[in-house]
């Protein structure tokens, strides 16, 4: 067994990365007090609802009939869905369909980028942009929905325009 094929799991990165704070800081109990749980819980919980949905197949059924390895399909699916569900979730729930029909690489890239650019739409576009906001709130500013809209609509256009582009060539 070579080197190059050991399973090197990005968790393992993350429990590496915490090991010398956890095991050498003076500070370990105060960083592990200030880790923000609330977070770490949504996104744990945002996944396992995904799986939940997955299992159901209701995601399934909404994209069913459509080629949905196709570019533009692609591209429309995760910007549009990720508006209900947030942009990581929906590559969690689209990625094993796309893998399952073949997808080529373009298809993963208008994914990728599709995914992302998702999230400059509207504020739930993001997990990101949902905690940022939340943030904001807690130090006595506010975003709305409309204010994020004005800046969020006209650049998710300009980015979709310019992926497509690229993802065509």
């Amino acid at each position: 067994m070579s080197f190059f094929s050991f399973d090197f799991r990005l968790t393992y990165i993350a429990i590496v990365s915490a090991l010398p704070i956890i095991i050498f800081s003076n500070k370990r109990f105060d960083v592990i007090k200030n880790i923000n749980w609330h977070t770490l819980i949504f996104f744990a919980a945002m996944f396992v609802l995904m799986e939940s949905v997955w299992e159901t197949g209701f995601f399934q059924s909404i994209i069913n009939g459509l080629s949905i390895t196709s570019i533009p399909i692609v591209l429309t699916i995760s910007v549009i869905l990720s508006q209900f569900i947030s942009n990581v979730p929906l590559v969690a729930l689209y990625l094993p369909m796309l893998m399952h029909t073949g997808a080529t690489t373009r298809s993963l890239m208008a994914l990728a980028a599709g995914s992302t650019i998702a999230g400059n739409l509207f504020i739930l576009g993001a997990a990101s942009n949902v905690i940022i906001i939340q943030n904001a709130e807690k130090k006595g500013q506010t975003l709305t929905f409309v204010e994020f809209a004005k800046i969020g609509i006209p650049l998710t256009i300009i980015n979709i325009f310019v992926y497509w582009i690229f993802l065509s060539l």
